[in-house]
């Protein structure tokens, strides 16, 4: 190119650079303060009125009416952190057509672009109240989230059907609620009956907190079983379920639900309910769930749930385990998950106690009234301690930073949950509770144990329930000294703060038993692979398939891992001959001793392979074995009080 035609270019590149330049970036707008929560009370009361009758595509309709004092900016919250979640996952993802009148008059709204919970709106001169209408579209599929509403029964969780005025505590808003259900359906609530009319309920006018934490069942087939006859106050067992042939419920069964509520009064020695009501639903089409209430618990378990109860038993330890959040995790709570409203963060760094403890109890419970039997309590102890004891991710992980999962993770399955680790809290924190039981009662010679701290810390004010009771690390320290003195703060931290590997296992060589593995599983094992129709080798090849040969657990440095296998891949033959679960542990146990490989074909996408894995272990299963001549403490801790 000549020196002439060069300066053109440069001088057409230079124009067309200067006419492209973009003009300067104009400064963002600030968004609306969020007025924060006062303790005041807000003026007037909110009229809610829910149209739960469209199950076929399963929406659910809601109108609100908001007083308004004055006119001027006003900002409405839509609930984000919702006790029990131990995370922001309010559902607001499925509020949909929302709209906003005053005085009839349209009333435009805008997103908060940094808060996505909050609605700004400016209320005019002359308009005392604010008419909301949306509609919360719930799943119609399960991949699209938990599935809330089918043909027979729907699940009213209020905080995903009401929007609130920012600036006041949850406690100090006043709500009247209504719903509207379809022909005949019967409910089940802990909120109270103002009235009905046809098939619309009212209920009597309660503070916005309780109303969150008062959830509704209906559903076509129902049945109410009083849990507490003549008791101080009402406790009762709510079934909703698929088919009314599902309700039915043997004596015995009964008994033991009634025995648990006996067994908890003499546990914790107070109530902090007036009244208390189990929402259970035998649903294999209602989405699975479990969360705590003051007063109530959701529970969505399997519909066979009575009928089958032989072959249930990991399943039934939910209910004690929600009934105990009524004291632990609800009135008496963890300082930094009691929040004035429904849009303050919340801090997880206690769910050891909330949710360890409560474990500890629930499973305590269950075996104290006769819902699981003593040896059931065992195996599954003895199933859950090897889980823990062999979580490689105890080397990386702390168990304390795992209350962060329920954020981190959002309840999401994970690849490497042995590497990983999840909500380890729960069922880790079960351990160190019975490591403290069991240290108490041995250094006291049985004078003492952690039922005296159950007493002591949850067993107080009896009968109140409206107004949470806080606690911090420094309470629980002291009332535990208050027990038994010891230097329970380094017991605590140790076990919180520390790395594998192994679990704690102290509790349970303190309470006479070590864990053990066998060749054959323990009764509580089979039926758990029965139930969850799945092949576990965990503690042998390290890892898990499902029904149909998928690997939906590999054990993080076990055979198969390092094998070079994972989740999802599909096995196909073993040692040659087609697949099932049966044959594959005929291949474990035949290789037990010996040098040739367990030859194991698998498809992984498109691709098959033969891999080989060097295990000649044979099968391991856990178990608890009794150790002679120590005192059997974890018997005393599973047998029912008198």
């Amino acid at each position: 190119m000549n020196r002439a035609l060069l300066a053109a270019s440069v001088l057409v590149l230079s124009a067309g650079a200067a006419f492209a330049q973009p003009a300067p970036p104009q400064p963002l707008t600030l968004p609306r303060a969020i007025a924060a929560p006062r303790d005041t009370p807000y003026p007037g009361v909110i009229t809610l009125s829910v149209d739960a009758t469209d199950t076929d595509r399963r929406i659910v309709r809601v109108r609100e009416t908001i007083p308004v004092a004055q006119p001027g900016p006003m900002t409405l919250l839509f609930p984000a952190w919702i006790p029990g979640k131990h995370a922001p996952r309010g559902m607001i993802e499925k509020l949909a057509g929302l709209t906003i009148t005053g005085n009839g008059a349209p009333l435009k709204w805008t997103r908060d672009p940094l808060n996505v919970f909050a609605f700004h709106i400016d209320v005019p001169a002359g308009v005392k109240a604010v008419e909301l209408s949306f509609q919360h579209v719930s799943p119609t599929d399960e991949d699209q989230g938990r599935v809330t509403v089918t043909p027979e029964m729907t699940h009213v969780q209020w905080f995903s059907l009401a929007l609130y005025p920012a600036g006041h505590f949850a406690r100090q808003i006043q709500v009247a609620p209504e719903i509207r259900l379809p022909q005949g359906w019967s409910y089940a609530t802990a909120l109270e009956d103002l009235a009905k009319a046809g098939d619309t309920a009212k209920f009597k006018p309660v503070s916005f907190d309780v109303l969150v934490d008062s959830p509704l069942y209906a559903g076509r087939y129902v049945k109410k079983l009083d849990l507490d006859p003549g008791g101080r106050s009402r406790v009762t067992l709510n079934l909703v379920a698929d088919e009314a042939k599902l309700l039915e419920v043997k004596p015995a069964h009964l008994a033991a639900h009634r025995a648990m509520v006996v067994q908890a009064d003499r546990l914790f020695g107070a109530r902090h309910f007036d009244h208390y009501d189990f929402l259970v639903a035998l649903s294999d089409k209602l989405g699975g769930i479990g969360v705590e209430h003051q007063r109530s618990t959701e529970i969505g378990t399997a519909p066979r749930f009575f009928l089958d109860w032989d072959k249930l038993a990991a399943v039934r330890g939910v209910v004690p385990h929600e009934y105990v959040h009524s004291w632990n995790g609800k009135y008496r709570r963890p300082a930094d998950q009691w929040t004035a409203d429904f849009n303050t963060p919340m801090r997880n760094s206690l769910l050891w106690v909330y949710e360890g403890q409560t474990q500890y109890w629930g499973n305590v419970l269950a075996a104290r009234s006769g819902m699981s039997s003593k040896q059931e309590a065992l195996d599954a102890m003895a199933a859950m301690a090897a889980a823990y004891d062999n979580r490689v991710g105890r080397g990386w992980r702390a168990m304390q930073d795992t209350v962060h999962d329920p954020i981190i993770s959002a309840r999401q399955p994970q690849a490497w949950n042995s590497w990983q680790r999840s909500e380890d809290y729960y069922s880790e924190g079960q351990l160190i509770w019975l490591d403290a039981d069991t240290l108490i009662r041995e250094q006291t010679k049985g004078r003492k144990s952690l039922d005296d701290f159950a007493r002591a810390f949850f067993g107080v004010n009896d009968g109140a329930w409206k107004d949470p009771l806080t606690y911090d690390f420094d309470e629980v320290v002291k009332t535990l000294n208050a027990v038994h003195p010891h230097d329970w703060a380094a017991f605590l931290r140790q076990r919180l703060d520390g790395h594998g590997p192994g679990a704690p296992l102290d509790g349970v060589t303190r309470g006479g038993y070590r864990l053990v593995y066998s060749a054959t599983p323990t009764d509580y094992t089979k039926t758990e692979e029965a139930r969850r129709r799945i092949t576990d080798l965990t503690y042998s090849l390290g890892l898990v398939l499902n029904k149909d040969g998928e690997f939906v657990s590999v054990q993080w440095e076990g055979p198969a891992f390092k094998a070079g296998l994972a989740d999802g891949v599909k096995l196909i033959a073993v040692n040659g001959v087609a697949y099932d679960g049966d044959r594959l542990k005929e291949a474990v146990t035949a290789a037990k001793g010996g040098k040739a490989p367990i030859e194991l074909l698998v498809k992984a996408g498109e691709r098959y392979r033969t891999v080989p894995i060097a295990y000649h272990d044979g099968l391991r299963y856990p178990r608890f074995e009794r150790i002679s001549g120590t005192p059997a403490r974890l018997d005393d801790i599973l047998a029912a009080r008198r």
